[in-house]
């Protein structure tokens, strides 16, 4: 049996701001690759994230700005967007990894899991608005973990992980309180995902999904509760994934 028979080939991992995405990555990439694969599902792990591509903006706007005198290319002064369009650029581009990922190694998913991560809230277009950026191709490898935290968790977090030294880190980036307000205060995943409690259809594709509860924020510092809660969770995206083939 080979490791893609037993393990996902693309998760797309999506929820809030410091819901425990980043943590979730952590985790498993900390567990020893036997264990990874038969209690997770989740092979040799790669990893595209649309935060440090967004992150490359704003440095680039800050130097044009700051250091060369010249207009910023993609934010305003507050570090806002100049488009909505951008927010699906992004996505555009992590399906564009995707592709030079598989013309580069064409047999990677015969080892590997993708961790495709991002997040969006209703005020730019929402997941109904970034999910139609991703390709058929992308689409049919993959299943979606959602994980859920009401949005004062998110903003709890997002307080306690900043650290203005390192403000590019993946686990240590964050927002300030008005501005993740704006972006992520409303979401739209339960409203796209009450039709259908396993599968989201997405250009025509039929797309497992699952949703990690975070409510009690297990994964932080709580490693027991962050392995069993995950993998029953993966478990069951497992499953779901499975019946559909």
């Amino acid at each position: 049996m080979s490791s893609n028979d037993r393990t996902f080939q693309i998760i797309i991992l999506i929820g809030r701001p410091a819901s425990g995405k980043s943590e979730i990555i952590d985790f498993l990439m900390r567990c020893p690759p036997r264990e990874r694969r038969d209690r997770y599902h989740a092979g040799e792990l790669g990893f595209i994230d649309d935060f440090p591509m967004l992150w490359t903006w704003f440095e680039e706007d800050a130097i044009l700005a700051e250091k060369l005198g010249e207009p910023r290319v993609h934010t305003d002064a507050d570090g806002y967007f100049l488009h909505e369009y951008q927010w699906h650029l992004l996505i555009e581009r992590i399906d564009l990894e995707y592709r030079k990922l598989l013309r580069d190694r064409p047999d990677y998913y015969a080892r590997h899991t993708t961790i495709v991560e991002f997040a969006r809230g209703t005020e730019h277009g929402g997941y109904a608005a970034a999910f139609p950026h991703l390709s058929p191709d992308l689409l049919r490898q993959a299943a979606i973990l959602y994980v859920d935290v009401p949005f004062e968790e998110s903003l709890r977090k997002n307080r306690r992980r900043f650290n203005p030294d390192r403000p590019d880190s993946i686990l240590e980036h964050g927002l300030p309180d008005e501005k993740l307000r704006r972006l992520y205060g409303g979401t739209d995943w339960f409203e796209l995902t009450a039709g259908d409690p396993e599968f989201l259809i997405i250009h025509d594709v039929r797309v497992p999904y699952v949703v990690f509860d975070n409510h009690d924020d297990v994964t932080t510092d709580k490693p027991a509760q962050l392995a069993a809660r995950l993998e029953e969770t993966l478990a069951r995206l497992w499953r779901i994934r499975q019946s559909r083939q």
